[in-house]
């Protein structure tokens, strides 16, 4: 253990391993077959890095995107660590030296696409190499179950029969129980240690807000969060367009991403936003995987996710280093229509899957409740951490997590709009006691239940010839809700769902009945809470955010800039150079020699070595221009 900690200070510059890190580095320089989900940010990479660093022979790391490739490896290379790349942008000289300092021994890492790595005359030469690991990241690409399939990770399989004695490392951010096991039985991973980090992630505020001038919603955010960069996903390549126009034209440089692009245009502006060219990118949900951009410090969903899965991850690309960093998601009832049309194009069993999801993340838009806690219970987790008595099983914690949300006892995440500022709620009895007759009555004179959108008709009294056909403008519900809109009710009768007193049938109909829990507080009028829809954005409460570094700014500028200049001259993205968190913690200790520098979060012996001299430059100058400064005004 003492050998990875000097090597993690030493190539790295950190004193301590983040969870789960260590077991699972210990693990691999053991020689066991290894499978880790950490979320995004959660330090994957390090997992597979560090054992290269501690044991002879290279470790291949086989990666999808090879867009990102060059600057992996220059990041390592800027820390002092022998790595490399081979990919289709090398011209054939360049290739063929690579392969001949493999042939030599020359490297620890090397990184390669999956359709690259099982080549024939490939798989032919690498049996010549002294390899010591084979680590496949983002692994759930291997999994027909998976939300990023692709065709190419399934010949990965044939990994164990070319090297059978080689310990394989399998590492993803995000999984079901299902992929999970999926991927371990795909790669034939030999009795693996299985490790699952947390998926909260402290530093990430979750906010959502009523979607109405949505460009101007998009604008005003970003321009009050100026020289910051991030990620506005949207739904279609037409809006990411658009939208990436628009803001170019009021001052914000963006650039879309989108899978309609052109390649060469995808990556040079994949390119220029991880060289802070570009402030933000807007994207479609092509845009992510594998993005290394330390520095995001906001994602706006611009239109609704499909599913939360998806939703998750694409959050997760914000604030990998660890600072404080915000997820904004525009919602509005005009989305819900356009996801459902999508929907409708599917064939039926992908329909049934699709709307259940659907309504998940509708839930999750429109819960009262706190959304970290809503976020990690569909993951299977509870939120805080030790909250259930140890010894529960996992679905009695989910149950007990569900039940303190119902009852309003949740303990507050201090970084979402629900816990920051609570939404208003008012008596709903009467709405409810309405809503919960109707299907009631519904069911009862035809046997089996009828949809959301149909109850919400009978309620308003509308003409429709469902209700016609059915005699449902006969039953003593009818009408009785014509003092509320469609939508009202629409929104009231997903608030019956998330509160169990009613549930929808699986499928693309969702019928509604009513639970138990729904009969019993129909019949004894019992008094039910309900919430009132989100109308304005939340306003800012400033509450101590995880993650935060309080430095002096003025020199956190300074730092930045210097930072731009040497990445520019380096030809690298500016967080190779130091990260925020890095240059934060400099600027708030303000280290005046070598030593003191070398204590800073991130800096290593490679960095100390080339970036100490102008670093500590910057600083002594702002020390000395500020003293200056304070002398002056004492003077006067």
């Amino acid at each position: 253990m003492m050998q990875s900690l000097l090597s993690l200070k030493k190539h790295f510059g950190y004193d301590a391993f983040r969870p789960l890190q260590q077991e699972i580095i210990n693990d691999a320089l053991s020689g066991r077959d290894v499978f880790a989900l950490l979320p995004t940010g959660g330090g994957k990479s390090l997992c597979f890095q560090l054992p290269a660093l501690l044991r002879e022979g290279v470790t291949i790391v086989v990666s999808p995107l090879i867009a990102l490739m060059k600057d992996q490896v220059d990041a390592l290379r800027t820390s002092g660590i022998a790595a490399t790349f081979l990919n289709s942008t090398l011209a054939g000289h360049e290739a063929r030296e690579r392969l001949r300092g493999l042939d030599r021994n020359q490297f620890c890492l090397l990184y390669v696409a999956p359709e690259r790595l099982m080549m024939e005359n490939f798989l032919e030469r690498a049996l010549n190499w002294n390899i010591a690991q084979i680590a496949i990241d983002e692994a759930h690409c291997i999994s027909e179950w998976g939300h990023d399939f692709r065709p190419e990770y399934r010949e990965l399989k044939k990994l164990r029969d070319v090297f059978p004695d080689l310990p394989i490392m399998a590492l993803t951010a995000t999984a079901t129980e299902r992929v999970r096991g999926d991927i371990i039985k795909q790669l034939k991973l030999r009795d693996p240690r299985c490790y699952v980090a947390s998926f909260n992630r402290p530093n990430l505020t979750y906010r959502v807000v009523a979607k109405s001038s949505a460009y101007q919603q998009v604008l005003d955010f970003i321009r009050g969060h100026p020289n910051e960069s991030g990620i506005v996903y949207c739904a279609s390549r037409k809006s990411t367009d658009a939208l990436a126009e628009k803001l170019t034209k009021d001052g914000i440089k963006a650039l879309p991403y989108h899978a309609g692009m052109e390649p060469r245009e995808r990556t040079r502006n994949q390119e220029a936003f991880l060289r802070d060219d570009a402030r933000v990118i807007t994207a479609t949900i092509a845009f992510g995987m594998g993005i290394n951009k330390p520095n995001v410090r906001f994602i706006i969903h611009y239109d609704l996710p499909k599913n939360i899965e998806g939703y998750y991850q694409e959050t997760g690309r914000a604030g990998r280093d660890g600072l404080p960093s915000e997820c904004v998601l525009l919602f509005s009832v005009g989305d819900v229509v356009k996801q459902r049309r999508f929907i409708e194009e599917k064939s039926e069993s992908e329909q049934r899957i699709a709307h259940q999801q659907l309504r998940t993340m509708i839930a999750y838009a429109e819960t009262r409740h706190c959304r970290r806690a809503t976020l990690l219970r569909y993951f299977g987790e509870i939120w805080p951490p030790g909250s259930v008595e140890a010894g529960v099983s996992p679905a009695s914690a989910r149950r007990s997590a569900a039940e303190a949300a119902a009852t309003g006892q949740e303990i507050s995440c201090n970084a979402c709009d629900n816990c920051l500022e609570p939404r208003e709620t008012f008596d709903g009895t009467i709405p409810a006691q309405k809503f919960l007759s109707c299907v009631h009555r519904v069911q009862a004179k035809q046997g089996f239940g009828f949809g959301l959108n149909h109850i919400a008709e009978v309620l308003i009294g509308g003409a429709t010839e469902a209700i016609k056909k059915r005699g449902h403008d006969q039953l003593s519900t009818f009408g009785i809700g014509a003092d509320l809109k469609r939508e009202q009710w629409q929104r009231i009768g997903r608030e019956l769902l998330r509160l169990g007193l009613v549930e929808a049938a699986p499928g693309k109909f969702a019928t509604l009945s009513v639970t138990d829990a729904g009969m019993m507080a129909l019949r004894k009028r019992t008094p039910i809470t309900l919430t009132k829809p989100i109308e304005t954005p939340p306003k800012k409460v400033r509450v101590p955010r995880a993650g935060e570094i309080e430095c002096d700014e003025e020199l956190f500028e300074r730092l930045r800039a210097l930072r731009r200049k040497i990445a520019d001259e380096r030809d690298v993205p500016a967080y190779i150079i130091f990260s925020d968190a890095t240059l934060r913690e400099m600027a708030r200790a303000c280290p005046q020699t070598k030593s003191q520098f070398a204590q800073i979060a991130g800096v290593g012996q490679q960095k100390l070595k080339e970036f100490a001299e102008p670093f500590l430059a910057e600083i002594g100058e702002h020390l000395r221009s500020d003293s200056a400064m304070t002398s002056s005004s004492q003077t006067f």
